[in-house]
C-alpha cells in the first residue's frame, strides 16, 4: 500500500492493521478478491486409489531434491535433474525402468564444503540445477558441486528407442555465471544461439548476483555480464525465469527478458520493500569499448506492478514474484506472460495471477526514464536530453550503419547507461487487475503453468498452479462481458506434502508433470468420470477439458465431430446441453421418516458439488401451504443433510431437498416425516416382552439419532424396525440359553468322572 506523508515507519506499522481491516470488506466486494471453493478435491490416498496420478522417486533413503524437469515432446521422454544424478523417465509410465547417470561433486570440493560448516546431505552434494537442450542429440547441464558449480553435456544419442544417456565427462567446465553455488539459491538460465544467458551469483557467499552471458559451444571464457555491487543494476536480486523473445523480423532486434524481484531502490532505508521486475538485454551486446568493458550497454529493467485497487486510490500490492510462463500464441513476437504473486506483508497472505502484454511491457521500456535528483534524491521522472542512440537499442547495421555495434555507441549513451537502468513507467496486467487471486488460503501459490484449450465454444486459458505445500489447483478463465472475467478452481489436488519444485506441461500426451524433494508425478489433465455420472454434471463443472457423450462425462477433443457432444463452459447451463432435466422430483423416491416427539431425527442429503448450494422446502401435514427452512436453534444445517433437534407434531409434512448451481436447480431427496407422540411410545414401552402386542413391534422414547437416522434410510416403518429389534434380541436370548446349557452339561460330566470308582475306570 502507498502512504502520502511524512509519517515515520513506526506510526505505519501501527495503523496498517486498521487501515487494512477497513479496506477488505470494500475490497473483498470486487470480485478479484473472492473467496474460490474447487469443485473436486481430492487427497493424495485419493490420487493413488483412482489412479488420477502416477509417482515416482528414486528409491534412495534420502531426497533427490528433483528441481529441474526437461521435457521432449516428440521423443517421449522427462529428463530430471536431482542430487548427484541425472534420470530418464518414459513420460508415458513413470514406473518403467528408469536410466540414470551418477553425478558426484569431486571428493576435494565436498571436503571443502563441509569444513565451511555446510550439511553434508543438504549443501554439500551435487545439486543438478540446469537441463537446457543443446541440440537434438545434447543437453547441456548444471550443477551446484558442493559450492563448486560445474558444467558439461549429456549426450542422449540417436536411438529413440535406446537412448545413450552418456555423461560427457572430458566436457565439464566451471559453471561459475552459469549456476549457482548453493542449492536453495533462486535462479534462471537459458541457453539460445549457442549462449546461456543466467542470473545468478558468482560466490560462495551469494553476495555478487548478476546476469551473465557466456558462451557454450568454445572455449573462450569470454562472458559480459552487470555491473557489480551496484544497487542501481541489481540489488538482492532472486531470478525466477528468462526468455528469449523476438522484437521484429530482424535477428539484431533480439533481446532475452529475465523476471526477478530484489529490493527496490525506490524504497528509503527504514522501508525496504520487494518490488518485482522485469529486465532485458540485446543478445547482440558485446559491452562498450571505453566505457562498461565487459558490462551490459543495453541493460534496462521496469517494475511489474500486480494489484487490487481500494477505495481512495490506495492499491494493495502483490510485490514477490514467484513463478512466470511465457504461453506462445501465432505471433511469436507477441507471446503473453503469466505471473503468479505474493505478498509480503505480516497482516494477511496472499497470491495472486496478473497476465501481461509484450505490448506492454515495450511500452515501458520505450517510455521515459527514472532519476535520482534534488537536494533528497528522490526518483523522479527525467526530462532531459535524451542521448542517441537511444538507450537500450540494440546496435543494427541495417538502421544505422554507424553503430554496428554496441562498441560503436558514443560516450554519452554509455555514460547515460551507467545510471539509468530503470524506467519510470510500470508494467501494468492485462486489465489492470489481477486474473486470480487467493486471500488467507493455508497454502501460497509457488508455480504455474497455462494450458490454451479448445473447447465447443471457443478458446480458454487453464492456470495449473502449485502451492507450498504440495497442491496442484486447477482453474479455468472464462472472459464476460466489458473485459470482466470469471475465474472457477476445478480441482485441488493434494499431490505431495512438500511444496512443489516443478512443472512440466505436455500438451501432446495431456499431462502435467510436477516434482518436489521426493518423487514426480505425473497427472492427467482431465478426470472427468469425477464430476458426476449425468449430463448436468458434466456440463456444469464447466471444464474445458470434459464433454458429455451422451452416456458419460469423458474426454473433448476439438478434432472429433460427434454432434452428441454437449458442453458449455461459458455459462455451464444444463438446460441447453441436457435433454428431459425436468426437476427430478418424480424420479425421487419419496421416503417415510418415523420419529419420536422431544427426540432428534436426521433427513440425509449431500450437495453434489461444493459449488452448488442446498436448500430445504418443507409442506406441513395437511396442509397446502410450503416454506423454506432456515437454520435455527432446532434446524441445523450439515454437509450431509438437515438436522432436527427436537421435533413436535407441527415438524411432521413433506420434506423437499434441492440443489442449485448456476440457474439449474433438480430435486435431491424427498421425506415424508411422522411423528411418534411420547404417549404412545409408553404405552407401547409398559407391555411385556413375554406377551407381545400390536404384532410383536414395539417403540421406544430413547430412540437413538443412529436408529432414527437408519428407519429413515432404509425405508422401514416402525413396525418392521422394531420387529427386527425383537427378533435380534430373541436371538441373542437363545444363544446365551445354549451356552448356558452347553457349560452346564460339561460341567455335569466332569462331576460325573470324578465321582465314579477307581475300579470303574480301570475296567
Amino acid at each position: 500500500m502507498r502512504f502520502v506523508g511524512s509519517w515515520r515507519t513506526e506510526h505505519i506499522c501501527l495503523l496498517l492493521p486498521i487501515l487494512l481491516q477497513l479496506l477488505l470488506p470494500v475490497v473483498r466486494s470486487n470480485r478479484a478478491w473472492n473467496q474460490y471453493t474447487p469443485r473436486l478435491q481430492l487427497s493424495h490416498a485419493e490420487l493413488r486409489r483412482n489412479s488420477s496420478a502416477i509417482f515416482w522417486h528414486s528409491g534412495e533413503d534420502i531426497k533427490g531434491y528433483y528441481e529441474v524437469l526437461l521435457l521432449d515432446e516428440d521423443r517421449g521422454w522427462l529428463l530430471v535433474g536431482g542430487r548427484d544424478h541425472v534420470y530418464m523417465l518414459n513420460s508415458e509410465n513413470l514406473t518403467q525402468t528408469t536410466h540414470k547417470i551418477h553425478w558426484p561433486s569431486g571428493r576435494e570440493h565436498t571436503e571443502h564444503c563441509k569444513h565451511a560448516g555446510k550439511s553434508l546431505l543438504t549443501d554439500c552434494a551435487n545439486f543438478v540445477r540446469l537441463l537446457q537442450p543443446f541440440n537434438k542429440t545434447h543437453v547441456y547441464a548444471c550443477g551446484t558441486g558442493a559450492y563448486h558449480p560445474m558444467c558439461t553435456y549429456i549426450d542422449l544419442g540417436h536411438n529413440v528407442e535406446e537412448p545413450a544417456l552418456r555423461l560427457l565427462t572430458n566436457a565439464v567446465e566451471s559453471g561459475r555465471g552459469k549456476c549457482p553455488f548453493s542449492p536453495h539459491e533462486p535462479f534462471s538460465a537459458r541457453l539460445t544461439d549457442g549462449d546461456l544467458y543466467a542470473g545468478t551469483s558468482v560466490d560462495f557467499m551469494g553476495n555478487n548476483a548478476a546476469i551473465f552471458r557466456s558462451s557454450v559451444h568454445t572455449t573462450s571464457q569470454h562472458y559480459i555480464r552487470t555491473e557489480a555491487f551496484n544497487d542501481h543494476w541489481l540489488n538482492e536480486p532472486e531470478f525466477v525465469g528468462s526468455y528469449s523473445i523476438p522484437d521484429t523480423h530482424s535477428l539484431d532486434d533480439d533481446k532475452v527478458y529475465f523476471f526477478f524481484r530484489e529490493t527496490a531502490v525506490e524504497s528509503n532505508q527504514l522501508d525496504k520493500r520487494i518490488y518485482s521486475r522485469v529486465a532485458r538485454v540485446c543478445k547482440n551486446d558485446v559491452g562498450g569499448k571505453r566505457s562498461l568493458i565487459n558490462r551490459w550497454s543495453t541493460f534496462l529493467k521496469a517494475r511489474l506492478v500486480c494489484s487490487v485497487s481500494g477505495p481512495g486510490g490506495m492499491d494493495t500490492h502483490f510485490d514477490e514474484l514467484e513463478d512466470v510462463f511465457l504461453l506462445e500464441t501465432k505471433d511469436p513476437q507477441n507471446p503473453v506472460i503469466y505471473g503468479v504473486f505474493s505478498t509480503s506483508s505480516s497482516v494477511f497472505r496472499g497470491s495472486a495471477v496478473c497476465v501481461y502484454s509484450m505490448a506492454s511491457i515495450r511500452a515501458a521500456f520505450n517510455g521515459p526514464f527514472a532519476h535520482k535528483e534534488g537536494p533528497d534524491y528522490r526518483w523522479v521522472e527525467y526530462k532531459g536530453r535524451i542521448p542517441y542512440p537511444r538507450p537500450g537499442t540494440c546496435p543494427s547495421e541495417t538502421y544505422d550503419p554507424l553503430h554496428k555495434s554496441t562498441r560503436d555507441f558514443p560516450d554519452d549513451v554509455m555514460s547515460f547507461m551507467r545510471g539509468h537502468q530503470l524506467m519510470w513507467e510500470p508494467v501494468m496486467p492485462i486489465h489492470r487487475r489481477p486474473l486470480f487471486t487467493q486471500i488467507n488460503a493455508p497454502y501460497r501459490l509457488k508455480k504455474l503453468v497455462v494450458d490454451r484449450v479448445d473447447a465447443e465454444d471457443g478458446q480458454y486459458s487453464v492456470l495449473h498452479l502449485g502451492t507450498d505445500d504440495g497442491k496442484v489447483l486447477k482453474v479455468v478463465s472464462i472472459p464476460k462481458e466489458n473485459w470482466e472475467t470469471e475465474e472457477i478452481i476445478l480441482e485441488e489436488l493434494s499431490v505431495f506434502q512438500s511444496p512443489i519444485l516443478s512443472m512440466e506441461l505436455s500438451t501432446k500426451r495431456h499431462a502435467l508433470f510436477v516434482s518436489s524433494a521426493d518423487s514426480v508425478a505425473r497427472l492427467p489433465l482431465q478426470r472427468c468420470e469425477l464430476y458426476g455420472k449425468g449430463c448436468a454434471d458434466c456440463c456444469l463443472a464447466r471444464d474445458p477439458y470434459c464433454a458429455w457423450d451422451g452416456t458419460t462425462c469423458t474426454n473433448y477433443f476439438p478434432t472429433n465431430k460427434r454432434r452428441s457432444r454437449r458442453q458449455d463452459v461459458r455459462y455451464g447451463d444444463p438446460w441447453s446441453q441436457c435433454q428431459d432435466l425436468g426437476d427430478g422430483s418424480e424420479e425421487i423416491e419419496l421416503k417415510a421418516v418415523y420419529g419420536v416427539e422431544n427426540n432428534s431425527t436426521f433427513l440425509e442429503c449431500s450437495r453434489p458439488s461444493p459449488q452448488s448450494t442446498v436448500k430445504w422446502i418443507m409442506q406441513q401435514k395437511h396442509s397446502q401451504n410450503t416454506k423454506e427452512l432456515v437454520p435455527g436453534e432446532d434446524i441445523i444445517f450439515t454437509k450431509r443433510g438437515l438436522l432436527l433437534q427436537r421435533i413436535t407434531s407441527s415438524n411432521a409434512g413433506l420434506y423437499l431437498c434441492t440443489a442449485r448451481e448456476q440457474s439449474f436447480s433438480r430435486t435431491l431427496a424427498r421425506y415424508e416425516l411422522q411423528v411418534i407422540s411420547e404417549q404412545y411410545v409408553a404405552n407401547t414401552r409398559s407391555i411385556p416382552h413375554s406377551e407381545p402386542k400390536l404384532g410383536g413391534n414395539y417403540a421406544s422414547s430413547s430412540l437413538s439419532y443412529k436408529d432414527l437416522q437408519m428407519i429413515g434410510v432404509s425405508g422401514l416403518t416402525p413396525d418392521e424396525y422394531c420387529e427386527q429389534l425383537w427378533y435380534r434380541e430373541k436371538r441373542r436370548q437363545q444363544k446365551l440359553r445354549a451356552l448356558k446349557w452347553k457349560q452346564t452339561s460339561e460341567n455335569r460330566k466332569a462331576r460325573v468322572r470324578r465321582e465314579k470308582p477307581l475300579s470303574e475306570t480301570i475296567e
